[in-house]
């Protein structure tokens, strides 16, 4: 690997893990009102690294590097004369801290501050007078910086459309005046399913990446379980189980992480785990937030998912596995979410409970969901229920097509050796 494409790697790496604490910061110097100034300010301190660094080598502490760059870039707005009346707020919040000290980060960028403002623009992003599907898009935009592209992936939508949601949602935040804070009482809980709806749609993309050549982005995963814990800091959220149940529904799935990929990258079925690879301590860590989360018997789908990673996580081996309990889950998280996916899932477990041939049934009657038709992974399944049944003919046309559905080159290489042993029993 070449410098520069280290230095690049490592960019991109800070950025995924500093970028939302900057722009947070950045938006409660310039006001929320301000937030693509902030985000631009970022993205210009990132570009500045790429140069400086691929010239100079890496500085010591390449995090408080670009802190330190986006400080002095965000002064130089304030305090040029153009920019003096609009930001005449901000430059007054800040006037009595001597900008050429290090009292600057003690002020706006220390620990604590930073914990704070992410916190403050969770809820900043989830106003409710923005539209449901732009405060999730905002949020994984500013706070865990998604690019358009991998938005649009999460939404199974277009960029334009992800980019039309951006502009409404920062036009919004203008026009409404939209504090920079956290809510209180009714407030905050009213806020609070959106919120936690973005950490799990970020948590799955890193999960099961949409597009790339990893199976599995940790960095979004690691990044999803920290806005976790921040929201998990709130003094309120001890009332809250479903804060406590997503998670555990993270950690619980992130504690498999070293199992599901083999040494050349390829996908581990769960069957063939090395179970020995399995992080106990992240393990002990969702099974007593999945038990927090039951304490006023208020289940949520993150609970219910909690549990059934749960079932898998407990099982001594593949064949110990509690396939019953896993249905029944699903019975009852089909009751509050059906969604396609959840429906696709749960025909996995009624095939070990009750045989593929009702699993392939129930996959016929799922086939007119429209979100589906173009679903690899609903293709492999009934590829997977096929040649269990023994119909090896009909299981390799359903690989096929799974194959022309995915991008992602492991999955790829996956199915292609499945065709391939599924082609030996026909010929």
């Amino acid at each position: 690997m070449s410098e520069n494409t280290h230095i690049s790697h490592l960019v991109e790496h800070l950025f995924r893990h500093e970028a939302g604490k900057m722009v947070s910061v950045l938006t409660r110097i310039f006001g929320p009102g301000n937030l693509e100034l902030a985000e631009d300010v970022v993205q210009d301190t990132l570009i500045e690294a790429m140069h400086q660094w691929a010239y100079k080598g890496l500085p010591d502490n390449p995090s408080q590097w670009l802190i330190k760059v986006a400080k002095n870039k965000a002064l130089n707005i304030l305090k040029h004369e153009k920019h003096k009346r609009i930001y005449a707020e901000s430059l007054q919040r800040i006037s009595e801290v001597d900008w050429t000290t290090e009292d600057l980060s003690d002020n706006f960028f220390s620990e604590q501050h930073i914990l704070d403002d992410q916190l403050r623009m969770i809820f900043t992003c989830c106003h409710p007078a923005i539209s449901t599907d732009s405060q999730i898009a905002l949020a994984l935009r500013t706070l865990c910086g998604f690019s358009t592209q991998e938005i649009a992936n999460a939404f199974l939508t277009s960029e334009e459309n992800i980019h039309k949601r951006l502009v409404r949602a920062r036009q919004k935040i203008r026009d409404d005046k939209i504090p920079f804070e956290v809510p209180i009482g009714k407030e905050l809980i009213k806020r609070l399913g959106t919120v936690l709806e973005t950490i799990y749609l970020l948590f799955n993309e890193g999960y099961s990446a949409s597009k790339g050549e990893a199976l599995i982005r940790y960095e979004l995963c690691e990044e999803a379980m920290r806005l976790g814990e921040i929201i998990r800091l709130h003094p309120l959220m001890d009332e809250q189980p479903e804060v406590y149940a997503l998670l555990a529904l993270m950690q619980l799935n992130a504690s498999r992480f070293q199992s599901r990929i083999d040494e050349d990258g390829q996908l581990v079925t769960m069957a063939d785990q090395n179970r020995a690879l399995w992080d106990r301590d992240l393990i002990a860590k969702g099974m007593a937030n999945l038990e927090r989360s039951k304490a006023n018997h208020r289940v949520s789908m993150y609970c219910i998912l909690a549990m059934i990673s749960a079932y898998h996580c407990s099982a001594p081996h593949f064949e110990a596995t509690d396939w019953q309990g896993i249905l029944s889950m699903y019975d009852n998280l089909a009751v509050i979410n059906r969604s396609p996916l959840v429906l696709l899932n749960r025909t996995i477990a009624l095939s070990k409970v009750n045989g593929p041939e009702i699993a392939l049934k129930e996959l016929e009657r799922l086939h007119n969901i429209p979100a589906l038709q173009t679903y690899y992974l609903f293709y492999s399944t009934a590829a997977e229920f096929l040649m269990e049944s023994g119909d090896f003919e009909k299981a390799r046309e359903n690989l096929k097509t799974a194959i022309e559905y995915t991008d992602i080159p492991s999955e790829k290489e996956f199915l292609h050796k499945r065709l391939n042993q599924c082609q030996k029993n026909i010929f």
